[in-house]
């Protein structure tokens, strides 16, 4: 164990040494009187009133603010100018629709009213039908008077055959 022990010390030995040829200076002396060089200390500023820096404060936080709310009011105007935009356009074609219809209805209306300035009343077609019944009526009378004159020219004219049927005539 002895020797185990002996073995372990050189190697804590090289150990330590190493940690000390890593660091920037090799000795002890130059390693302790070498401080890094951070560069002059800056002077230190006049301190601002706490009444001007809250008044700056103030103001600065009511610009931003104020400049926001009037970004945000000019995009709620855009939105709403485009919606109304849009409103009166579809206002503008159902309007144009409307009058086309208005049109068309006035246009039916002057064709009905022409046509029923001349079409005939229920009284024109019953004083029509009327006449025409008369008419009728009339033809019919007149009608079954040639028929009855027709069949006494045929009765004379068999009653005529009948007689000289016996003899023939060539002409």
């Amino acid at each position: 164990m002895a020797s185990l022990a002996a073995c372990a010390r050189p190697l804590v030995r090289t150990h330590s040494a190493l940690i000390q040829n890593r660091l920037l200076s090799t000795t002890r002396v130059v390693r302790q009187d070498a401080t890094p060089n951070i560069g002059s200390v800056p002077p230190a500023k006049k301190p601002i009133g706490a009444f001007r820096g809250g008044i700056v404060g103030f103001l600065f936080g009511f610009s931003l603010a104020s400049s926001l709310a009037a970004y945000h009011l000019l995009e709620e105007y855009k939105l709403a100018s485009a919606a109304l935009q849009a409103s009166v356009e579809e206002l503008q074609t159902s309007t144009q629709k409307v009058s086309a219809h208005v049109r068309r209805i006035e246009a039916v209306e002057k064709e009905l009213k022409a046509l029923s300035e001349t079409s005939a009343s229920k009284e024109d077609i019953a004083r029509v039908r009327a006449e025409v019944k008369k008419l009728y009526d009339g033809l019919h009378v007149e009608f079954l008077d040639l028929r009855a004159h027709v069949w006494g020219i045929q009765e004379d004219v068999h009653a005529l055959s009948k007689k000289n049927s016996t003899t023939v005539r060539i002409v």
